[in-house]
């Protein structure tokens, strides 16, 4: 019988890549989410009976324990981006993360593949940040032979930055960032998986990884290069930090208030703390290179899914050119 893998969170943007790979292995991947209607997607990734969704509440030790009966490796791509109700980063990305690893051990699961980011650490400002390294020191702790990834900012069809932006890019002319000078080592989501895989497949050395794309570029830069690809000319303005603080601030209090009916999207107070700091590969880390693995650039990737936020969308190249026909 072909070996069986438990991805926590593999209908999201990063686990469907993971999912989709380990299928290609020849593993029987069981897709452990809160809503498995809403990930039947990814059952075509095999063949029949191959990948399973099946409902799993990373909070709840059952939950977690019922989803990895039987697993012989466990990659956990859960996290989050912004609170919402019982969700909260502590419960999703530290607590939730050390359940995975505490069980992981306790079945005697061979590999275990745990998504982090960039940035974790303890002492950080922001309560993202300081989630994801508290995260990482339970599945350490638990699991020390554990394959630990930290991505940049990953981009690829699915993703929440450069499809947000270039979106934003249509409702005038003027592109708001925060932090325009923070830099970014953008990666791409299916190299990311790529890693994952690897040490699934035991062909990564225990420990943990910085995942980097092969350019550095502040945030104003990259925008600068989106709106090249999507063909639109929009002028990419710096909001200060105490600006974005005080929007973030006026954000979370409105989620609040609404007691989480409203969620907030547009931005936080903690996503405004972590735009402080840089995005990038630290010098010394352990990286793609070490797996084997070639870094996609961006600009090799973006065309192929942000030309639909062109101005003609599809057939925008068919209206440049025949701006260059000759009238009869």
């Amino acid at each position: 019988m072909s070996k069986l893998v438990t991805i926590y969170g593999g209908s999201g943007f990063v686990g469907r890549y993971v999912a989709r790979r380990m299928a290609k292995e020849g593993w029987r991947v069981r897709v452990a989410v809160r809503r498995p209607n809403e990930a039947l997607f990814v059952k075509p990734y095999g063949v029949v009976g191959q990948v399973e969704p099946i409902l799993c509440n990373i909070r709840n030790d059952a939950s977690v324990k019922a989803a990895m009966q039987g697993a012989d490796a466990v990659v956990n791509c859960v996290g989050i981006l912004n609170r919402s109700g019982k969700n909260t980063f502590d419960a999703v990305q530290a607590e939730g993360a050390g359940r995975v690893a505490k069980i992981a051990a306790e079945l005697g699961v061979a590999q275990l593949v745990h998504i982090s980011a960039i940035g974790a650490d303890a002492e950080a400002a922001s309560l993202y940040a300081r989630s994801k390294a508290a995260g990482e020191a339970a599945v350490l702790k638990a699991f020390p032979r554990a394959v630990i990834l930290r991505p940049s900012v990953i981009f690829g069809n699915e993703d929440g930055f450069f499809n947000r932006f270039a979106g934003m890019s249509r409702m005038g002319p003027i592109l708001p960032v925060v932090g325009a000078n923070t830099k970014f080592q953008p990666v791409y989501v299916d190299d990311v998986a790529q890693a994952a895989v690897k040490g699934v497949l035991g062909q990564a050395a225990p420990g943990v990884y910085e995942l980097g794309g092969p350019d550095v570029a502040s945030f104003h830069d990259l925008m600068k290069e989106m709106l090249v690809v999507i063909h639109r000319r929009r002028l990419v303005l710096n909001t200060p930090f105490w600006v974005a603080a005080i929007i973030g601030r006026l954000c979370d209090l409105g989620q609040t208030l609404t007691g989480g009916l409203v969620n907030n999207a547009l931005l936080t107070a903690d996503q405004v703390r972590n735009l402080r700091h840089d995005n990038v590969v630290a010098k010394g880390a352990k990286t793609l290179a070490d797996l084997g693995i070639e870094a996609t650039p961006a600009m090799a990737v973006l065309p192929e899914y942000l030309w639909r936020f062109r101005p003609a969308g599809q057939y925008d190249a068919i209206r440049d050119s025949a701006k260059n026909l000759r009238k009869a």
